[in-house]
């Protein structure tokens, strides 16, 4: 199946709100648009996929180092890590996340950014 990445970006308005655009084997396909701070969280089964389309994604860690990755940079988070994703100074961040469809937006942790139900777009 074909996806046109920028048309389905153009659809999403909202920050840190993963959208469904495809299934690959037991995973999910997703945008989303990050802008500003997230939550600090961990998936405890599943790895994270990041994959940045566009913009400067951040990542921090209790345990090392922030990770900066650019366009065309993926970043994977293991299970079990805590992190936080942000963005510098206000800039808008495409991402393509592939995750097992049962890992939950914000892990264990709820918050007012957190998005108890994905759509498809």
């Amino acid at each position: 199946m074909k996806t046109d990445l920028k048309e389905k970006l153009n659809k999403i308005s909202d920050f840190w709100h993963p959208y469904i655009i495809g299934e690959l084997n037991e995973n999910f396909v997703k945008l989303a648009k990050l802008k500003g701070e997230f939550v600090w969280h961990s998936h405890q089964e599943e790895d994270e996929m990041f994959a940045v389309i566009s913009g400067t994604l951040m990542m921090d860690f209790k345990d090392r180092e922030t990770v900066t990755t650019g366009p065309g940079e993926i970043l994977i988070v293991p299970k079990g890590v805590e992190h936080f994703p942000w963005t510098k100074d206000g800039e808008e961040v495409h991402v393509m996340l592939i995750e097992p469809k049962s890992t939950k937006h914000t892990g264990e942790v709820i918050s007012s950014q957190t998005v108890e139900k994905l759509d498809w777009i």
